[in-house]
């Protein structure tokens, strides 16, 4: 087999023989044929699965060079948009301390490093500062690498971290004794999360299987082996993985083994390590419970007998399912997701109208009220750390105009201070954007929301530029926040939207439902619908009109290109989950037999032809489509590198335009790019300048 490619778009000219750079194995000549229902699939390029193929590395590394090439003329630009984005943030900065006990803890950047410094003040701001991790000096040597979690022990003695340095989401737990200043001859490895029991001394953790299923909840003491370590649970059922919670109270620690639909929850004594944890109810079918805990109660959760979820209260006596009360009860308008506990009020985060609102409330019943926030679209979040004796809330609020900010709002009288405004520096002026959110129609008469920002006096003519984002999976919901990155873009006349599709959770459990398994297609037909309101409205044309999505919104833009290709102009795909079908037949691939409730189970014959329908990979066609940027991350657990690639590989094959198709696989990350923020900038850089070139806007 051999690759020839003739790019030609404007500047875009370039003849690259990639058979000159690769010759592909033998296999790739062999279609790979796997048999289901009857059905028999050919993939020519399932060779490139091959991770540790010599051939695979030079086949990513000319596709690399190829795009290099290919973008070679827009590297002023690139450097421009870098220069931008750096002179926006503010390079040195400090975050919003959080008070343990007597301790205050942040940490702090550094111009010019690319890691954070995690620290931390005893008794007032004004003490000195103790360094307890320098990002940058743990970094020294590794082409990737990244804190994700740090955790100190109740008595403030011993500090966990978990690090990655690979970017596979597969971490090590290592230990720093902060009396000494030096690391603990200690560490876990094959860790996820970890929660410390209150005997200072005892780590609960999360570990995973050859699937990288979590699987299993472990105990270490410090300073024995790891392979002494004591099981805690262990989770049989491949379609459900486990996770870690601490209470707020710090007395309980609770295991979930949960899916994508159902969840049980398990409570151990976060004072006695040792002892059993105790199962809290059964697990059932389509039935999810989340906890937690104050003074003599559990407080749940639920879905039970209500789709957008319920709070209840059991008593820690006996908290069999006939002593629950209800305290918050269902409602089919609001969403409840999630109950933030203090000792003397509790805070509800909602979800109602497609955006997230707060409430407070006195167990007492004497305070119950909403925050109101001004703005047609936002985004805001309760801060979980913190003290749970405390009466301060601290949440963090933004939209698509309005910068972020941190505020601590006093529970009992209301009263709302703020703590931080994150600074854009270059003279950023709120008032010179306008933010919006309008409605498309979908097929089926759905009203689906769009999030929209752009300058003042835009001219709705459809000359616009405009960049289209999207999400629609797992009930994640994609909230119109601030970017300061973003500016770039709409100081150069873009309108930038998200389009709130069904398969998220914006307007609560039943958008998130109407938007899996056998009713998938609704996602894609809500973008579809959400474009063409923006061309219809004037804020775009299929000639200036650019999608994006990354992951699971990567199979949304895949499968919608395929779709309507002539919608668009261009299109963005960040690690797309784009080759469903092969991943969802392979239940030795990370993650798949989780994702059966999410796209389906493919043993069963209508869920499989139904996913076949849409599938990005397989329903791609000979047919004109927009130009595209795909980027993979080599050690990407949550979606392989071969899937951009072969997405790529077989449109190159089949489409028949000359619009720019580029490659471009980190091989030293994973899902999430490059771990260093100056390096997640350059790689911004890269993106947006392939978007203003392709729509002709070269400074």
């Amino acid at each position: 087999m051999r690759y020839s490619l003739h790019l030609a778009i404007g500047c875009w000219s370039l003849a690259l023989p990639l058979s000159a750079q690769i010759n592909p194995p033998v296999a790739a000549t062999v279609p790979w044929q796997d048999s289901i229902h009857g059905y028999v699939r050919n993939d020519e390029y399932h060779w490139l699965r091959e991770k540790t193929n010599p051939e695979v590395i030079k086949y990513l590394k000319a596709e690399n060079a190829h795009t290099d090439a290919v973008m070679r003329h827009t590297r002023q630009l690139q450097e421009k948009l870098y220069r931008q984005f750096r002179g926006r943030m503010r390079e040195s900065d400090l975050s919003v301390p959080v008070k343990l006990d007597s301790f205050y803890y942040y940490d702090r950047t550094v111009k010019g490093q690319e890691y954070a410094v995690f620290c931390r003040k005893k008794g007032s701001l004004r003490a000195r500062e103790e360094v307890l991790l320098d990002g940058n000096q743990l970094a020294r040597g590794h082409a990737y690498y990244s804190v994700d979690g740090t955790f100190v022990s109740p008595d403030h003695t011993i500090l966990a971290f978990l690090a990655d340095t690979a970017g596979s989401s597969t971490y090590t737990i290592y230990f720093k004794d902060l009396a000494r200043g030096s690391m603990v001859a200690d560490s876990i490895c094959r860790a996820r999360y970890m929660a410390w029991a209150n005997d200072n001394r005892t780590v609960i953790y999360e570990t995973y299987d050859s699937t990288l299923r979590d699987d299993r909840v472990l105990r270490h003491v410090l300073g024995t082996p790891q392979a002494d370590d004591r099981l805690v649970y262990r989770e049989q059922d491949p379609e459900f993985s486990v996770s870690l919670q601490r209470t707020r109270s710090k007395r309980y620690l609770v295991v979930y083994s949960h899916s994508k639909t159902a969840s049980e929850a398990r409570i151990g004594s976060a004072d006695a390590p040792d002892d059993s944890f105790r199962l809290l109810r059964p697990r059932a079918a389509g039935r999810e419970d989340y906890l937690e805990h104050r003074g003599d109660s559990l407080y749940i959760i639920t879905n039970e007998g209500a789709e957008n979820f319920r709070l209840m209260a059991a008593p820690l006596a006996d908290w069999s399912r006939p002593n629950w009360s209800e305290v918050i009860p269902a409602r089919d308008s609001v969403l409840l997701e999630d109950v933030l506990v203090f000792r003397d009020h509790c805070v509800l985060q909602e979800r109602a109208g497609g955006l997230l609102r707060l409430r407070v409330r006195s167990w007492d019943g004497a305070v119950d009220r909403q925050l109101r926030f001004g703005e047609p679209a936002y985004t805001v979040h309760a801060w979980r750390s913190g003290d749970y004796h405390s009466a301060t809330l601290r949440y963090t609020y933004s939209s698509l105009v309005t910068p972020g900010s941190v505020h601590d709002h006093d529970l009992p009288s209301g009263a709302d201070r703020v703590v931080k405004r994150y600074q854009v520096r270059g003279g950023y002026d709120t008032s010179r954007y306008v933010s919006e959110r309008i409605y498309a129609t979908a097929g089926d008469g759905t009203a689906v929301p769009i999030s929209l920002v752009h300058r003042k006096g835009l001219v709705r003519d459809g000359r616009s530029p405009c960049l289209l984002e999207g999400y629609g999976a797992y009930g994640d919901s994609w909230d119109a926040g601030f970017s300061a990155n973003r500016v770039s873009l709409l100081d150069r006349g873009f309108v930038y939207a998200i389009a709130h599709v069904r398969g998220g959770q914006e307007n609560g459990r039943r958008w998130y439902e109407d938007g899996k398994l056998l009713r998938k297609k609704n996602s894609f037909g809500d973008f579809i619908a959400c474009a063409e309101r923006l061309v219809e409205l004037g804020y775009a044309s299929p000639a200036t009109l650019a999608i994006a999505g990354g992951s699971a919104g990567g199979l949304l833009v895949g499968a919608v290109v395929n779709a309507r290709p002539g919608l668009f102009r261009a299109a963005l795909m960040d690690v797309p989950f784009v080759d469903l079908i092969n991943t969802m037949l392979d239940p030795a691939i990370p993650l798949t037999t989780a994702e059966y409730e999410e796209w389906g189970d493919p043993r069963d014959r209508a869920q499989y032809e139904y996913m076949a329908s849409y599938a990005p990979y397989e329903n791609i066609g000979a047919q004109d489509y927009p130009a595209m940027l795909v980027t993979g991350g080599f050690n990407d657990a949550n979606v392989p590198y071969w899937e951009p690639a072969k997405w790529v590989a077989r449109l190159r094959r089949l489409k028949t335009d000359g619009n720019p198709l580029l490659l471009r696989t980190d091989l030293s990350s994973g899902h999430g790019g490059p771990s260093g923020r100056y390096g997640y900038l350059r790689d911004l850089a890269f993106q947006y300048a392939f978007l203003l070139d392709i729509m002709g806007i070269t400074k």
